[in-house]
């Protein structure tokens, strides 16, 4: 994973993360919706597909890839063009699907659940190994609120071809919070069960970080004195211990792999500044090298703003 120093560099939302392929396909879907120029629609699936289906590209990077597209074009008709032009493509049938959820988490609802999951079915019929249509699956039943049993047996169907699957763990610690379908205690015992079988560096490391900033927003949320106290909960000996640990380990090119490492990047510099201790926080922001992530920032209100307060505290 290549890290750059943020000097000169000015922060700025990076939604591609450290993916420079994907940042210039951005790039070029932003043009040519602009220009709408003729013929638009089938050099954009072109570039979509060439930057989607390379026989090199692993899993975890063309699902970072399909996830950052998916929000990107959720109010596009390239999605559903692509797949109406490819009805038998995964990529396109997942890439339409995700698009529509990121559509539904806008407005609070999909427009036609059944479609999408019908999507995501048969793009898992044609590439059995690849988890990312039950992970886009779990996405629509969290958000269509289906039954426990649906939601656990989706999550069953990622685990068994992703063990580690970040997007995956992700979503089920927002299923299984208060603010859900779930509570705390479920939440601590998710948590601490992956903590105690994870490697290290698996793609969902971040996922306890994540549990810990969740219950600050919480505590902030609820006002009053519990607002008043809500540092508190990064001064507990397991929180301390996970930051000091990943303060170590993080932030090294050589320990994580996986697509999203900026994002988890991104979570860590949010903790340590939330917590203002007295670590030296510094190598956190020059591995991160001014990409700045919407989540968690944007509970502070702009998050470059944000970003970049902490990022001078940190100095």
């Amino acid at each position: 994973m290549p890290f750059f120093s943020p000097r000169g560099r000015t922060p700025r939302l990076t939604p591609e993360l450290d993916d420079a392929d994907l940042g210039k396909l951005l790039k070029r879907l932003q043009s040519a919706t602009r220009l709408s120029m003729a013929g638009g629609t089938e050099i954009c699936v072109a570039q979509m597909a060439q930057v989607l289906e390379p026989d090199d590209l692993s899993a975890d990077r063309r699902a970072h890839r399909l996830s950052v597209l998916a929000e990107f074009l959720s109010d596009s008709h390239l999605p559903s063009a692509w797949a109406r032009r490819e009805p038998r493509n995964p990529r396109a049938l997942l890439l339409q699907a995700w698009s529509e959820l990121e559509r539904g988490r806008g407005t609070g609802r999909m427009s036609d659940a059944a479609a999408a999951w019908k999507s995501c079915l048969l793009a898992a019929e044609l590439d059995p190994a690849d988890p990312s249509p039950w992970v886009v699956m779990l996405g629509i039943a969290r958000l269509e609120r289906y039954a426990e049993r649906e939601v656990f047996a989706v999550w069953n169907e990622i685990v068994a071809r992703d063990r580690w699957n970040r997007e995956a763990y992700l979503s089920m610690l927002a299923y299984l919070s208060p603010q859900e379908a779930g509570s705390l205690g479920q939440v601590l015992e998710f948590v601490g069960t992956l903590r105690t079988r994870m490697p290290a560096n698996a793609p969902c490391a971040s996922v306890e970080l994540a549990a810990d900033i969740m219950q600050y927003h919480s505590a902030l949320a609820r006002g009053g004195a519990e607002a008043l106290l809500a540092r508190n909960h990064w001064n507990g000996s397991r929180v301390s211990q996970f930051l000091d640990r990943a303060l170590v380990t993080w932030p090294s090119p050589a320990f994580f792999s996986h697509a999203a490492a900026i994002a988890d990047l991104n979570l860590l510099a949010y903790a340590l500044n939330a917590a203002g201790g007295p670590r030296e926080t510094a190598p956190v922001f020059d591995a991160i090298g001014g990409r700045v992530t919407s989540r968690p920032w944007n509970a502070d209100g702009d998050p470059v703003a944000a970003f970049e307060a902490a990022h001078n505290k940190a100095r």
